[in-house]
């Protein structure tokens, strides 16, 4: 007879994920072993290969739960301009920024990601497909397919700017490239008027 039912084992599972998800945008994939993930999770190493098959199953089922929770915050946003802009500003924020294992995946690991194998990168093109119908939707509610490819770019340039912001060693230079970068993706979204308005 098991000891656990199904929903503990789910349920430890997911702590597993979130520990991880956490280690691995702080510390980088390769930043921790089996051991250290299982320890944040508070379990010990052996209970790994009960819920993933390998390190790699884990780094792959990471990025879609991260994705994941990550479409799930556009989806809380207010529809249209209004919610993209409030997500972009929250996006390119200091406290964004300085809270990495907390933050968005791609900024975090995309580098490492491109490394990964094809497995992990289809699990990220995956998710990143969904990140981008939840732009596009915040920008073209009536027909979000014709903002596919406007919010593909705004979600690049949006990764890249907090991963150069994150780079620098000059604080200030580092907010000024948050700042720059909401208004340049304010103004590609063509939310530009309001940014200049609020300054």
């Amino acid at each position: 007879m098991a000891r656990y039912g199904k929903e503990h084992k789910q349920a430890t599972r997911q702590r597993i994920i979130e520990a991880a998800g956490r280690r691995f945008k702080r510390d980088g994939l390769d930043g921790s072993g089996i051991s250290t993930l299982m320890a944040d999770a508070g379990l010990t190493s052996g209970a790994f290969y009960a819920h993933f098959e390998s390190k790699e199953d884990l780094v792959a089922t990471v990025v879609a739960d991260q994705l994941r929770a990550q479409g799930a915050s556009f989806s809380a946003q207010a529809p249209g301009r209004a919610g993209l802009e409030e997500f972009v500003r929250g996006y390119l924020s200091a406290e964004h920024r300085d809270s990495i294992e907390d933050g968005c995946p791609s900024a975090a690991l995309l580098d490492e990601i491109g490394r990964c194998t094809d497995a992990t990168k289809r699990t990220f093109t995956d998710g990143v497909l969904v990140v981008m119908d939840d732009v596009a939707a915040l920008l073209a509610p009536d027909d979000p397919p014709s903002a596919r490819a406007k919010a593909l770019s705004i979600f690049a340039m949006m990764v890249g700017t907090l991963q150069l912001s994150r780079a620098l060693a000059d604080r200030r230079l580092a907010d000024d490239v948050l700042e720059q970068g909401i208004r340049n993706v304010l103004a590609v979204a063509g939310a530009e008027s309001d940014t200049t308005a609020r300054r």
